[in-house]
């Protein structure tokens, strides 16, 4: 983020890449955004559409980190817990006029240890949520396929692309 826009945006994407993967569970970041038709995907669909949903995640966040003025993020040291064994992340994105954005992180236990499922803006926007409403009309009209060619574009457009 500090380097900001002098630095390319695909090393910005290189750079995120394993924290990305680290800090994040995106297969069930993916199902959960499809929703209950996940299970009833084609088996060979879905890797597809898992690695365009990998690119897509890391793409965004390699957009949103292509700036600094002064931010600062603050990490809560305190987890709420919730009924299915998830915990709450809260943490602030502080900007450097003070002003700050409520980031929570949805974590959940797994092989790879604690790992984000879903972002939540001010406390009740999931990017989850957002993203199912987003799929849902690509997934009606064409499956998968559609799905992963809707992906590819916002790809383009997020990296600057305009050929792909």
């Amino acid at each position: 983020m500090k380097a900001g826009s002098n630095t390319p945006f695909e090393d910005r994407y290189r750079a995120l890449t394993p924290v990305i993967e680290q800090v994040f569970n995106l297969d069930a970041v993916l199902a959960a955004s499809i929703g209950l038709s996940w299970a009833t995907l084609p088996a060979e669909q879905k890797p597809m559409l898992a690695a365009a949903f990998r690119r897509y995640t890391i793409s965004s966040y390699a957009t949103s980190f292509s700036s600094y003025n002064g931010q600062s993020f603050q990490v809560s040291p305190a987890v709420r817990s919730l009924a299915n064994g998830e915990v709450v992340v809260q943490s602030h994105l502080v900007r450097a006029d003070g002003s700050s954005v409520k980031l929570d992180y949805v974590m959940r236990r797994g092989p790879s240890g604690w790992q984000a499922v879903d972002v939540l803006m001010d406390g009740s926007i999931s990017r989850v949520a957002v993203q199912r409403s987003d799929f849902r009309s690509l997934l009606s009209s064409g499956g998968a396929p559609a799905l992963v060619a809707g992906l590819q574009h916002k790809v383009a457009n997020l990296s600057g692309d305009t050929a792909g």
